[in-house]
């Protein structure tokens, strides 16, 4: 197993209620998304952020790193790359998770490209479901194994561009169509003239997405006490 590691920030509010952990592209590290969490540091002011570096590098490439190998020519390679990719991400995530003292339910996952495909890979296997997945601009991978793989159903928000020339929107489709056949609810939003990327309008639905998944929920209880 590799240990991997990746640039933080610390909760606005000083005391760490949730957890939200960016996982980058092909190529790029964990450096490319982490400025995202300090623009959502307002709206979320209780989470800690977390952006780490895929475990090894990108051959060719002095820092590009990447989840998995990808030829673009092999079928199954990205079934096998999840797969070998989780344990290293999922005791990452186990860490991250004890060393801030936050508890399992409240994280969240948030991907990028090939880190989207991690995020449905591994947060919807893990033991205690997290509090929500975003994805941009990526896929679910092996979409026919889900209903007996997955162990929870939590929040799923998917962004795409309708202009992305790397993983097209037809992946985007392909992923709500796979979820839901695993009855497994999703959002999802098309980023009208945008490439592969995130957009402003994507950053604004991403926030307000973790900010519901992560708000206090009444109980019936609580609600009937207060009719």
């Amino acid at each position: 197993m590799t240990a991997i590691d990746g640039p933080r920030l610390a909760p606005a509010s000083g005391q760490a209620k949730a957890l939200v952990v960016f996982l980058h592209g092909y190529g790029a590290d964990g450096n490319d998304l982490i400025a995202i969490g300090r623009e959502w540091q307002l709206l979320l002011p209780d989470a800690a952020f977390v952006a780490p570096h895929a475990p090894s590098l990108l051959p060719g490439s002095p820092m590009g790193r990447q989840w998995f190998p990808l030829t673009f020519r092999d079928p199954d390679e990205r079934r096998r790359g999840v797969i070998a990719a989780r344990p290293d991400l999922d005791a990452f995530l186990d860490a991250e998770l004890v060393r801030t003292g936050v508890a399992p339910d409240r994280l969240a996952l948030i991907g990028f490209s090939q880190g989207t495909m991690m995020a449905l890979h591994v947060g919807l296997r893990r033991k205690v479901p997290p509090a929500a997945i975003l994805g941009y601009s990526g896929m679910l991978v092996s979409p026919e194994v889900l209903k007996d793989e997955a162990t929870g159903k939590p929040p799923i928000l998917l962004i795409h561009g309708d202009r992305d020339e790397v993983i097209p929107i037809d992946a985007l489709f392909a992923a709500t169509d796979g979820l839901g056949a695993a009855e497994i609810p999703c959002e999802w939003h098309l980023s009208p003239g945008l490439g592969h990327g995130i957009d402003g309008e994507g950053l604004r639905q991403g926030a307000a997405f973790l900010a519901s998944a992560f708000a206090p929920r009444k109980t019936f209880a609580r609600m009937a006490s207060q009719g």
